[in-house]
């Protein structure tokens, strides 16, 4: 079964998060995708996402969107996963990338650039951009933030109790064991080169940026057709910082979450239990009529509360 057949409604005591609930199979493109940014994450991607808006697209997909804004796109991207890298059900197609992303004109960071060819062809008519930034710092940064996530022992347990965490973790272990060979911390740098080359070899030249963030809108409105925006520095969304901090805040939010849930579900328990027990007592009263006195049947409440 596909794991995006496996989709369930947001519970309504998760009321901790403000995540939205798409089920992407139900959707369809609604405006044309224009760009793909096939850097790797942790290369800019939240700057370039920041600036990408401000230039007046409508949204980027990043990792964010099923992180902590739409955990059930984590589903579609888990079939997209196993069907590259296991050869378990059908490669995704335009169609496919359609219902996904449709409501993205660009696309940026992971899981996205595992599909960077399969993306070059899904859309030939889209400009490609490639963030880059020097391999070592790279690597040092992915390794304390988003490696560090996928290494996170509270996140993993969440995975077994909360909505979106049982969505969101195994598509980020997956993308993390397949992507960058099982063994991020001594083949990520080896993984990284490879990606840039995959990629200048599979886009022309002239529908290529290779880009830095720091070199700011120049390079990439030239490369867009679009104006530089005036007294607006570059966006730097620099959340190497806080990133930890953050994601444990949401675990804690979702744990939150889980105990709600399942107060609510104890409490409803206990009140179906005690609704089956006066029912069955009342019926039985029923059934006795004349047989008990108006004392009994009181004292018989009683005992029962």
């Amino acid at each position: 079964m596909a794991y995006s057949a496996k989709y369930t409604p947001r519970p309504f005591t998760d009321v901790f998060t403000s995540d939205t609930d798409i089920n992407r199979r139900e959707c369809t493109r609604k405006v044309p995708m224009k760009v793909l940014i096939l850097g790797l994450g942790r290369t800019g991607t939240a700057s370039m996402r920041a600036a990408m808006k401000q230039l007046g697209y409508v949204d980027t997909y990043h990792m964010m969107n099923c992180s902590i804004e739409n955990p059930p796109d984590a589903l579609m991207w888990m079939d997209a996963l196993t069907a590259k890298y296991d050869g378990v059900g059908k490669k995704f197609t335009r169609e496919d990338w359609d219902q996904l992303l449709g409501n993205a004109q660009a696309v940026c960071d992971w899981p996205s650039i595992a599909f960077a060819k399969e993306l070059i062809e899904a859309y030939p008519e889209a400009k490609v951009v490639l963030t880059n930034r020097d391999v070592h710092t790279w690597h040092a940064s992915t390794m304390k933030t988003v490696y560090w996530r996928v290494t996170d022992p509270e996140l993993r347990w969440l995975s077994h109790f909360d909505w979106a965490a049982s969505m969101y973790q195994p598509m980020l272990q997956k993308f993390f064991d397949t992507f960058f060979k099982g063994d991020f911390p001594n083949k990520g740098k080896e993984v990284f080169l490879e990606h840039y080359e995959e990629v200048r070899s599979l886009v022309p030249k002239d529908r290529l940026l290779e880009y830095k963030v720091t070199e700011g809108w120049e390079p990439l409105c030239e490369f867009l057709g679009e104006p530089v925006p005036k007294d607006s520095p570059f966006p730097n969304v620099n959340d190497n910082s806080d990133f930890v901090t953050r994601s444990r805040r949401r675990n804690r939010n979702q744990m939150y979450n889980c105990l709600l849930r399942y107060a609510f579900n104890t409490s409803a328990a206990v009140l179906s239990g005690l609704a089956v027990y006066h029912g069955a007592v009342y019926l039985d009263l029923v059934d006795a009529k004349s047989s008990f006195s108006p004392a009994t049947i009181a004292s018989l409440f009683r005992g029962s509360s």
